[in-house]
């Protein structure tokens, strides 16, 4: 395990680089669960009961005094989520219309966990660039650990977006996932870093992982071998999500090999659309000929934007084509998500009372209901 040293208050640096820790952003204020004029648990976002909505979430102590966000007590999407989600909020509430246009399932929330493993392996796929892969894999793997599970994130993607989404540096690592996959003796303890969240760990990557894709044309069950490495780690997680490159290549396959399910992150845009037709056959051939075990547990729409005809309709035909294949949750667009990838951290820690945040922890629990339901 790389050697941890304190830096600047409020950081600690994970082998040469310094990461913001979770203390860093935590308010030792305790947090108390906000109440509407009724009486019912509602989500701080929803504002004070006055109607006016607070528009700064950075961190706790922003917050108006007696208004803390409890993320267990929210169970549906509060109203500012659902206004941004559905062309007619008012029926999403009152008929529990979810905004892909079916009756919105209740999605409990998981009790903690006694026993840990064996994972179940996430593969995070689409061959088009740009749809949210990253941003999903880091704030699905955070409110999965919020739950109480523990989570490895992967990194298999050359740029090393997901490691630079979690404050890391790819430049200055000596060791990542490439070692792992092509050097023989090499433990992942040797290459596993800690996050700033509590129960969730990476396996990074950077530039070099591209080399992998031409070395390992001449290895025996070269698509196998991101399966090998991770085997050893499975009965230490819950759930291992590994984020893809955006290529159908040799790199992916072996993440498809590896995995139990695949989550296709899917921009609610015409040209993303075109690409789920190729991908899915890709998925079907490593089905049939490499993991039987592999299962396509969900379609998610994400950069979603309710006001526009081109997003709900680009949604409505994903549904029509796969039906319960798409996840009930969709996430929207938001100004935070490009804010938490400079901040280095998951949206559910740097803005936490968000419409984003509360759109991942959702999604955490349909994901877990899933598996729970198999």
């Amino acid at each position: 395990m790389p050697a941890r040293a304190e830096g600047p208050a409020g950081f600690e640096a994970v082998g040469s680089v310094a990461v913001r820790t979770f203390a860093a952003h935590q308010s030792p204020q305790v947090t108390r669960t906000h109440q509407s004029m009724d009486g019912h648990h509602v989500n701080a976002m929803a504002g004070d009961g006055s109607g006016a909505p607070h528009n700064h979430f950075a961190d706790y102590d922003e917050l108006p005094d007696g208004h803390f966000y409890d993320p267990d007590a929210e169970y549906e999407p509060d109203p500012e989520y659902a206004a941004t989600l559905a062309p007619d909020a008012a029926r999403q509430r009152r008929e529990r219309i979810g905004p892909t246009g079916r009756p919105l399932p209740y999605f409990p929330i998981p009790g903690p966990l006694t026993d840990h493993g064996p994972a179940k392996i996430i593969a995070m796929c689409n061959q088009k660039g740009g749809v949210g892969k990253t941003t999903s894999t880091i704030n699905l793997g955070a409110a999965l650990a919020e739950y109480g599970r523990r989570v490895l994130l992967v990194d298999f993607d050359p740029q090393g977006a997901l490691s630079v989404g979690l404050g890391v540096n790819p430049m200055e690592l000596d060791l990542t996932v490439y070692n792992l996959l092509m050097e023989r003796g090499m433990a992942a303890d040797e290459v596993l870093l800690k996050t700033a969240v509590p129960n969730m760990d990476l396996l990074p990557s950077n530039i070099d992982l591209s080399a992998a894709e031409v070395q390992l044309v001449s290895e025996v069950a070269r698509e196998s071998t991101l399966q090998r490495a991770l085997k050893p780690l499975m009965a230490d997680y819950d759930y291992i999500v590994i984020d893809c490159q955006p290529s159908l290549g040799l790199l992916t396959v072996n993440a498809l090999t590896a995995a139990h399910k695949v989550i296709v992150p899917l921009e609610c845009e015409f040209f993303a659309l075109r690409g789920v037709a190729l991908l899915t056959e890709t998925i079907e051939k490593v089905q049939e000929r490499l993991n039987p075990d592999l299962e396509l547990d969900g379609i998610l729409a994400t950069m979603y934007d309710s006001r526009t005809v081109h997003s709900r309709e680009v949604l409505a035909r994903v549904v029509e084509a796969f039906d319960d294949h798409v996840y009930h949750t969709v996430i929207g667009r938001t100004v935070r998500f490009p804010e938490t990838t400079v901040a280095g951290e998951p949206i559910t820690t740097y803005a936490s009372n968000s419409v984003g945040a509360a759109a991942y922890r959702q999604l955490a629990r349909e994901v877990l209901a899933r598996c729970h339901a198999e």
